[in-house]
């Protein structure tokens, strides 16, 4: 318990706290991506498709949008995301 007293180990744990820091924001950016794909995904499942064939079937009709985009879509407009379903099954 000595960084408060000791200049040298206090500026040592703020390095330490700036590194850790900007790893935290790579990692957060990481678990949203992860869990936006969960929440479409797991609404996939009911819908009989799979993520990896939907986000390709979307690439080939051109629809452009995002997993952030999508995610909401699924969790909170799911009729909306039943025709962007249903567009990508045709």
């Amino acid at each position: 318990m000595s960084k408060r007293k000791l200049i040298q180990s206090a500026k040592e744990a703020a390095l330490h706290a700036g590194a850790y820091a900007y790893v935290g924001r790579k990692d957060r950016k990481r678990d949203f991506r992860r869990l936006w794909i969960v929440r479409i995904s797991e609404t996939l499942k009911k819908m009989g498709l799979n993520y990896s064939r939907f986000k390709h079937r979307l690439l080939i009709k051109r629809v452009e949008l995002n997993s952030k985009v999508l995610a909401d879509l699924a969790l909170n407009h799911p009729e909306v995301f039943q025709k962007i379903v249903d567009e990508a099954k045709r």
